[in-house]
């Protein structure tokens, strides 16, 4: 892609303000501030940083990045902001589409490299994206969201990855400033405010994984392994007890405090191996975690059903800006 004069210009000038780019959020119960803790424990510090640029794609690691009230950045990296649509542009996943998985990126100043294994590189400048797109409507988990089209070259890679033949799905950009609005299925347990949702990410735009919790876990599987990157987090904490995050309300990474939302529970995602796109024939982690990883709540179970908890998902409390940074101590409260 090349640029366009007077667009280059607008892209750059832009780049701070729509960059990363978020949606419009209409809270579904009034939650106010709470009150940050005073008495801190030390749990364990921070042994990976991950940010995935494109949902359901592979991820980028760091040693450090600027934690932001809508998700990690650094300058045009930034967390989940990017998805793939179908021809009907609703969102797709590595949970129907496993081949996502294997997608590597890299983001370099404003242009975006996607690489897969027997598939030619391209390059995507967004800056040129948000100057010569228009916002148009897309879906993920039944929520419109604006987004910008990343143009043929990304549709024609994409569609050649996953279909092999018509140019039938396209690469997405987000196209807003603010946190994308949530379902209507949200409620009085879970406490999200209108900045919690993030762009593209699930549910929130931070999740955490205790490396204790996974190793405890594949001491009950029989024949599989997983690794904290079969969960992706953004997030994973050595040092910790196994499941010893279930009693914390707040986390605080560095001088980054944040609050726990919920626990993350677990979907066919994890089955499948983020190094080879496989499934795992057994349907594991899955059918061992719901045999000791229930919400015991009956209230919240009518809404989670019978996945299993492994993880939190957390947002920001404390003021964007912060830098986390790797082997950074991890406290809770």
């Amino acid at each position: 892609m090349s640029f366009q004069g007077s667009y280059l210009t607008a892209a750059v000038a832009t780049a701070g303000v729509i960059g990363g780019a978020y949606c419009a959020y209409s809270m579904y119960q009034v939650y106010q501030k709470p009150q940050l803790p005073t008495v801190w424990n030390e749990v364990g510090t921070l042994k990976d940083l991950y940010v995935y640029p494109i949902k359901s794609c592979g991820p980028i690691i760091l040693s450090k990045a600027e934690c932001t009230i809508l998700g990690l950045k650094d300058g045009w990296l930034r967390d989940r902001v990017l998805m793939v649509v179908d021809d009907k542009n609703n969102f797709i996943t590595a949970r129907a589409h496993p081949e996502l998985l294997l997608v590597q990126t890299k983001v370099r100043s404003s242009i975006l490299t996607l690489n897969c294994n027997g598939m030619e590189s391209i390059d995507i400048n967004l800056a040129e994206v948000i100057a010569l797109q228009t916002p148009k409507p897309a879906t993920v988990w039944g929520v419109t969201v604006p987004v910008y089209d990343c143009g043929w070259e990304a549709s024609e890679w994409f569609s050649r990855l996953l279909d092999k033949t018509a140019i039938s799905f396209r690469l997405v950009y987000y196209a807003s400033q603010n946190s994308r609005q949530w379902s209507n299925s949200i409620n009085k347990y879970f406490k999200f405010t209108k900045n919690d949702t993030g762009a593209l990410p699930d549910e929130v735009p931070f999740h955490l994984i205790n490396q204790a919790s996974v190793d405890d876990l594949n001491t009950r599987l029989d024949g599989s392994r997983m690794t904290p990157r079969n969960f992706r987090p953004n997030f994973v904490l050595t040092g910790a007890k196994p499941y010893e995050e279930d009693d914390w309300k707040f986390i605080k990474i560095g001088e980054n405090i944040f609050e726990v939302i919920k626990p993350c529970t677990r979907c066919l995602l994890t089955t499948i191996d983020p190094e080879t796109g496989i499934r795992n024939t057994k349907t594991e982690p899955l059918e061992t975690l719901k045999r000791y990883r229930q919400i015991e709540s009956p209230e919240v179970r009518k809404i989670t059903g019978s996945a299993p908890r492994m993880g939190l998902q957390i947002a920001l409390r404390s003021g964007p800006g912060g830098i986390i940074s790797l082997n950074d101590i991890i406290y809770a409260a």
